[in-house]
């Protein structure tokens, strides 16, 4: 077949009533109007998706004004769901009112938006792909567990993921904000988030601040002495629970303390300091009132005796709870039938609990015994001795001074190594911008509104083109009908003839 014959292929449309009605629609001449429609079609289409484009540009512009950041939280609790305190960790304090002033602040805004900017701010949680096929497996196997083995499921199915990354929106569309100034908010509010988090979780200031606004000059001088006694205690307390915690032996670069130091100079102040002015009291009898002071002495005895009877009682109680505490039964299932299944037991959590509760009751009563015995003997010397001369006041009041000074400085040093521990090495990672927010691009702003369209470009082109398909076809059957038409009218005229 030469090329010339190959130009002839045709479609026939039928008319099975009357067989001179058909149509035959050649190939090359469908082929011819889809030639001479091709640019009308193009430019149809063309423009159809610039418009598409542009009206979704006009339309969804403030669908678009969001950016987005990533933070991380790295500490103790925050895999079981907790903040450093051991409470529930709640990550919307992200937007905290405060927070989101100090931001404002910082920059030098208005506040008038503030409450749009918290209502701006969105947190969605982000769990890794491998925590959701560990709990689609466990599922599985809980659905899929035979009767033997269906609490040992249930016990894996028992299991909570809590995020640690969360991705912050922030759809600034309700605010007056530009772009780059939305931009530079955002990123500030996180970064003051650091500070509202350390202020929260971090070394607790107020221990400091309620010592020192104690006044001493206050108290009569055996009084005195148990007030700075009860503050090197808490402070011992505090400093040692610290020293246990840090497992890098941190050394102050401000004070040039470790914990450690800091133990030892509380207790050289309890032992030198503290022990010498009491003894110089107790022996030489130094009060400003002495009838005040064995009536204060009498309370304290009474207030000791209330707390070591509540203090027996309750270790009385858990010693008989411990002996006859049950083990935990521990099941150690076979291959789910009864034969196989063995069961073991052993001491529990609760237990542990119990002993150390044991502990500091027997702590408790021992102490109050201990100081009970001392304020009797203190009673006594009162009633039997003269109380100390002035001189011997005023040498008391010298030693109270130098101890005052000696205490302040040390809560001082406290406060500031701490304040840097928790600053540089406990929560150095604990709150982490990952990604910050960043401004918007052209190309990011086109690639947004091409996502939008897509589906009705798609919608509109194959719309389009089908028309285009239908109008060629369509005319190409007229043209041949129109010249099929024109012999069958000659012919009529021969046979009129």
């Amino acid at each position: 077949m030469d090329k010339k014959e190959q130009c002839y292929l045709n479609v026939t449309l039928k008319d099975e009533d009357n067989e001179k009605n058909d149509v035959i629609v050649s190939i090359s001449g469908i082929f011819r109007k889809f030639k001479k429609y091709f640019l009308v079609w193009l430019v149809t289409a063309v423009v159809s998706v610039m418009l598409i484009l542009t009206g979704s540009a006009i339309f969804s512009s403030d669908q678009h004004k969001a950016m987005s950041a990533l933070v991380s939280f790295t500490f103790d609790g925050i895999e079981k769901g907790l903040d450093p305190d051991g409470n529930k960790f709640d990550v919307n304090s992200l937007k905290n009112p405060f927070v989101i002033e100090s931001a404002l602040t910082k920059l030098g805004y208005p506040l008038d938006e503030l409450e749009i900017i918290r209502q701006s701010i969105s947190i969605e949680e982000i769990i890794p792909s491998d925590a959701i096929d560990r709990i689609i497996t466990y599922k599985s196997v809980y659905e899929n567990a035979t009767n033997g083995a269906l609490s040992a499921a249930q016990a894996m199915l028992d299991v909570t993921y809590y995020p640690t990354q969360y991705k912050v929106k922030f759809n600034y569309s309700q605010t007056s904000f530009e772009n780059d100034e939305a931009v530079e908010i955002f990123n500030t509010i996180l970064e003051c988030y650091r500070d509202y988090f350390f202020e929260t979780y971090g070394y607790n200031k107020a221990l400091g601040s309620a010592v020192t606004v104690l006044d001493y000059t206050k108290y009569d001088y055996a009084e005195s002495v148990d007030v700075f006694d009860s503050t090197l205690s808490t402070l011992k307390s505090y400093v040692s629970h610290l020293a246990e915690e840090d497992t890098t032996r941190f050394r102050s670069a401000n004070t040039g303390y470790t914990f450690s130091d800091l133990s030892e100079a509380i207790k050289t102040i309890q032992e030198m300091d503290l022990d010498r002015i009491s003894s110089y009291v107790t022996v030489n009898n130094v009060t400003k009132d002495k009838d005040t002071l064995i009536d204060y002495y009498q309370y304290r005895i009474d207030a000791l005796n209330r707390e070591k009877a509540i203090a027996s009682e309750t270790l009385a109680t858990i010693s008989n709870l411990i002996e006859t505490y049950q083990k935990d039964t521990i099941m150690v299932f076979g291959n789910g039938t009864d034969n196989t299944d063995t069961q073991e037991t052993q001491y529990s959590e609760q237990y542990d609990s119990l002993i150390r509760q044991k502990i500091s009751a027997q702590n408790t009563v021992s102490t109050a015994t201990q100081r009970v015995n001392y304020y009797n003997q203190r009673i006594k010397s009162l009633k039997e001795k003269p109380v100390g001369s002035d001189a011997k006041v005023e040498k008391v009041e010298e030693y109270f001074n130098d101890l005052n000074i000696k205490v302040n400085e040390l809560i001082d040093n406290i406060n500031k190594t701490a304040d840097e521990y928790y600053t540089t090495v406990a929560f150095a990672n604990a709150y982490n911008v990952l990604v910050p927010a960043s401004a918007s691009s052209v190309v990011h702003s086109v690639k947004n509104v091409v996502e939008d369209s897509v589906n009705i470009i798609f919608i509109v082109e194959a719309l389009i083109a089908v028309i285009y398909i239908c109008i060629s076809f369509l005319t190409a059957v007229i043209e041949e009908s129109k010249k099929k038409a024109v012999p069958v009218k000659s012919e009529e005229k021969t046979e009129a003839k």
